[in-house]
């Protein structure tokens, strides 16, 4: 296996699509498709896929009706450049899930945020 592409349900990509490259400092670029969209790093490596809900006979991307978005499910993201990165989320939410402090597994620091579909989202510092 080389990797994964993690996919999750969103009301709209477009905007999903927005507020992740500005988590990222990356340039803003409009999804492949009004139902579906890759973040993408800057090498093309697909960091996150959004797929919007209802858009196909996918079970599980249905709706979020029959549960909570993200429920069972942390997007855990590695970054360099931790300080940048926090500071735009801070512009992105009215407050962080959790702020910034050394996690215990990786040893290096990380917060939490909510994203706009109510995904809880790690990220954490690629070194310490």
């Amino acid at each position: 296996m080389r990797r994964t592409w993690t996919i999750i349900g969103v009301a709209d990509v477009a905007r999903s699509l927005g507020w992740y490259q500005s988590l990222f400092g990356q340039p803003a670029t409009a999804p492949a498709h009004s139902y579906f969209g890759q973040v993408l790093d800057e090498d093309g490596t697909v960091l996150l896929c959004l797929h919007q809900w209802g858009a196909h006979d996918h079970p599980t991307l249905a709706s979020p009706e029959p549960a909570t978005p993200g429920n069972g499910l942390l997007l855990f993201f590695r970054v360099d450049d931790f300080g940048a990165t926090l500071a735009r989320a801070r512009d992105l939410v009215p407050a962080l899930e959790e702020e910034p402090g050394l996690g215990p597994g990786t040893g290096t620091m990380e917060f939490a945020l909510r994203d706009p579909d109510g995904y809880y989202v790690m990220v954490s510092a690629a070194d310490p």
